[in-house]
């Protein structure tokens, strides 16, 4: 395990990410694009992650199982079902379609280029860590799950 794995909880991850964004859009107006209705099109984008975000959360609450992100070996049951059936992850997806639309709000090149950083931060630091206590604690229910789910999408 290396020293960032499951020590920065993902909503600090990406608040951290929001705001790197926000200021590199404003350090670097050169990089900037027009976005005709980045508003509307940021909603758009935002909107259906905050909706996984939420199915997620609520399909954790239904199995009484932690949704701590620090300490997935306190998971009480593998939750497979409802959004579970389409993508393992859909509370970090759903950050990272805010993060997206964040950066389509900003019509920023600089910025955008975070949307991939906060992706491959949460992928190496968070998910993987996660994969692999849930494979010690569930073996072969969660080797099958996950051979059968994406990680994102």
């Amino acid at each position: 395990m290396t020293v960032l794995e499951l020590k920065i909880p993902p909503v600090v991850v990406f608040l951290i990410t929001v705001a790197a964004m926000w200021l590199l859009s404003s350090a670097s107006p050169a990089l900037g694009f027009e976005l005709p209705y980045a508003a509307g099109i940021a909603t758009f984008v935002a909107l259906p992650g905050l909706i996984v975000a939420v199915a997620g959360v609520r399909a954790f609450r239904r199995q009484a199982t932690t949704v701590n992100p620090l300490k997935p070996g306190e998971v009480s049951s593998m939750v497979t079902d409802g959004v579970y059936r389409y993508t393992r992850n859909p509370m970090y997806l759903g950050l990272a379609c805010a993060t997206l639309a964040w950066g389509l709000y900003l019509q920023n090149f600089a910025a955008l280029l975070f949307v991939i950083a906060f992706v491959a931060y949460m992928t190496h630091f968070q998910i993987k860590p996660e994969e692999r206590a849930l494979e010690a604690l569930f073996g072969g229910e969660y080797t099958r799950f996950s051979s059968r789910v994406r990680r994102w999408l």
